[in-house]
């Protein structure tokens, strides 16, 4: 197998966040459930906006988040996502690349706008999406490249991102050519509803060769349609080489096969926005395993950024997750 050029590859929605702070009385105004996700229209999400007050827009999506994540670490990432030409996408475009990842798909001209979620953080730290999916859901097989995929060490596929016909059909094709290349493949389950969308689909793309599955608590619960967390936890382990799973405060479990392997959470002072912990849960841990590192180390790194990111407002490291990682001896 030849030497892999990039650590980590993500396929995911390629939408822009934009961020910022607001008390409970704007969610209810907005109609908008706290702590939830929702899909908006456009007019509906051009009427947030202007409401809003200061914001911070970033590129976002959960598997960009990570793939920004593993950068930060100094790992080599790339990133495959759909955006418009328009001006969200520039700033999609701009902001990903500035981070030194490489992302070279060519803006649609003539489509929807490019997607963008509206994240809307409370004085609890709590996070209220409103997201718009715009042109982000019609990533098709065309626009895979083959090339990156296969100089990837790591395919890390979006679940978010399984809605849509055309983007099932290039995760299947995407992990298809990371197998031919003797690359491992990485799936989230990204969220409880989207399990309850895709439960038999997941489970049959988890069975036909994901390497690595990445959940909460509340999916794994949901994918194997238990309240038991242990009977979850094994049913993953057998049908994932690995199963890396996070429980909020009670840390994290590893599992594979028999074995498994409890990750303590990191202490923080203060709980500021949650807003990507998984993300970067998952940025910590891929960047570990694609250099190596013993299953222990990758879940020490993975809990490293995921409460490196939930102690203040945003999805992305303030701070060199690789200097973080130094300063406690991980790398």
């Amino acid at each position: 197998m030849a030497a892999a050029r990039f650590d980590v590859i993500g396929i995911g929605n390629a939408i822009v966040d934009i961020i910022g702070r607001c008390d409970e009385a704007f969610l209810i105004d907005v109609g908008a459930t706290k702590g939830s996700m929702r899909l908006v229209a456009a007019d509906e999400i051009k009427q947030i906006y202007e409401k809003m007050g200061p914001a911070v827009e970033i590129s976002g999506g959960s598997a960009a988040n990570t793939i920004a994540g593993v950068a930060s670490f100094g790992g080599k990432a790339a990133f495959l996502g759909t955006i418009a030409d328009d001006d969200f996408g520039k700033i999609f475009q701009h902001d990903i690349r500035s981070i030194g990842v490489t992302f070279d798909v060519a803006p649609l001209a003539n489509s929807a706008p490019t997607s963008r979620s509206l994240i809307l953080v409370t004085p609890d730290g709590e996070r209220t999406m409103n997201t718009f999916l715009g042109i982000s859901t019609s990533l098709s097989e065309t626009q895979l490249n083959a090339d990156l995929i296969r100089e990837s060490e790591i395919l890390y596929l979006e679940g978010y991102l399984f809605d849509e016909p055309q983007a099932k059909r290039a995760f299947h094709s995407a992990l298809q050519i990371a197998k031919k290349s003797n690359r491992k493949v990485a799936l989230t389950l990204s969220d409880g509803f989207c399990v309850d969308r895709h439960r038999d689909e997941f489970l049959k793309l988890i069975r036909s060769g994901i390497d690595i599955l990445f959940a909460n608590e509340s999916e794994i619960k949901s994918l194997y349609q238990t309240e038991a967390f242990d009977i979850a936890a094994k049913n993953a382990g057998e049908d994932a080489e690995l199963a890396v799973l996070t429980r909020s405060e009670k840390g994290s479990l590893i599992v594979s096969g028999e074995k498994s392997i409890e990750i303590e959470r990191e202490y923080i002072p203060e709980l500021v926005d949650t807003t990507g912990a998984g993300d970067l849960y998952a940025a910590g841990f891929l960047f570990g395993y694609a250099k190596g590192y013993e299953l222990a180390i990758c879940g020490q790194l993975a809990s490293l950024a995921a409460s490196e990111v939930i102690s203040h407002i945003g999805a992305r490291p303030e701070v060199s997750l690789n200097e973080l990682a130094h300063q406690r001896g991980l790398i």
